[in-house]
């Protein structure tokens, strides 16, 4: 199997891994595959994600790779002088600026991550590539052959994949979900990384709204991720779970919502627990969720302080900042429109100049 063959079956099966939210990822049309627009070092460029090798000795149920898939896609596997050529071909023609690089597990995480190794340090001293690089840790890697990699990277991951031990239980027998993936987590937020760790979770329902944020709050408390990836289950043909319904889209990206409230607003995960039901959040955008079970009233907007501000619908840091250092005279909704606020969505949460468009109660 040529080079170029490789890279059409692995960069296809590369798509699985997030390199921001899935709304984010633009695929570029290159013919190639696995090419994307994609925010990396807060700007957005083109990266090129691949799988080094898409044979695995995992038996997890939802994937295409895994030992259990009995439709299994070909199998492929780059040597590292052929991954380094492929990437520097997309650099120099195609204008790729970033690799995130991932794999399955064919034998020996050790040994995978050793040709995963190989490949990126020939990018970084022989072909002296600068930009941005991904590489994703494989459950049981070492911690020497983590710390190596840390030294070549621009950002690391592992997936964490399920909230908790029991849901990770019910996808996989292979992986010790603390030692295999939780200690791994805590080697690499020990290194320092230009872009940080982040992790990526599979939603389905063998896990609750409750459990994700629960693991979240741990998750940038304690290993001070930069992000986590939220990802909606599809059932992949011939694998064990190919019968299960797909997870709403709007699970997902309501998700995402909570996590640029909490990193943006500076939301406490806490406060959603008000508005969930046996675990589940409601289905609408958490922040109008949150301001329809807490607001008693209207508020007056030239009253209102900063934690009060951001927490109308429709009203983001910026504009806060804004309305606070204005001379708060404000009298017309427009005036709050040149803010950068979303009149519609906080209409109705919102007092100015002593009116309001409708009482709360009335939602």
């Amino acid at each position: 199997m040529d080079v170029l063959e490789k890279a059409k079956i692995l960069s296809n099966e590369g798509s699985y891994d997030s390199c921001g939210p899935k709304m984010c990822e633009v695929k570029v049309n290159s013919g190639l595959g696995g090419i994307y627009h994609a925010k990396a070092e807060h700007k957005t460029c083109r990266i090129f994600k691949t799988l080094m090798d898409n044979s695995c000795k995992f038996d997890c149920k939802y994937c295409q790779n895994s030992s259990s898939c009995k439709n299994s896609s070909r199998k492929a596997a780059y040597e590292p002088e052929e991954l380094a050529k492929i990437f520097m071909h997309l650099n120099k023609n195609l204008a790729v600026e970033g690799l995130f690089l991932s794999s399955g597990v064919s034998g020996n995480p050790d040994k995978t991550t050793e040709k995963m190794l190989e490949a990126v340090k020939i990018l970084r001293y022989r072909e002296k590539f600068k930009g941005y690089l991904h590489f994703k840790i494989l459950p049981g890697t070492s911690y020497e052959l983590i710390k190596q990699a840390s030294e070549l990277s621009t950002r690391m991951s592992i997936n964490i994949e399920t909230p908790n031990k029991s849901a990770m239980s019910e996808l996989s027998t292979c992986k010790d979900y603390k030692i295999d993936i939780l200690r791994r987590q805590s080697w690499i937020s020990r290194f320092n990384l230009r872009s940080g760790q982040v992790t990526q979770l599979i939603l389905n329902k063998n896990s609750t709204d409750s459990d994700i944020l629960k693991m979240m709050d741990w998750e940038y408390k304690s290993l001070n991720l930069k992000r986590i990836y939220f990802s909606s289950f599809m059932p992949v043909r011939g694998t064990p779970l190919e019968k299960e319904k797909p997870e709403s889209l709007n699970r997902q990206n309501h998700l995402y919502n909570i996590d640029f409230l909490r990193r943006g607003y500076g939301f406490e995960l806490k406060e959603f627990k008000e508005v969930m039901k046996d675990g589940m959040l409601p289905d609408e955008d958490p922040k109008l969720a949150l301001a329809k079970t807490n607001f008693q009233g209207a508020i007056d907007i030239n009253e209102a302080d900063y934690e009060e501000l951001i927490r109308i619908p429709g009203i983001g840091p910026k504009t806060a900042g804004m309305i606070l250092k204005s001379k708060r005279e404000i009298k017309k909704y427009e005036q709050l429109k040149q803010f950068g606020a979303s009149i519609h969505r906080a209409k109705p949460f919102i007092e100015v100049d002593g009116k309001r468009q409708k009482m709360i109660t009335e939602f």
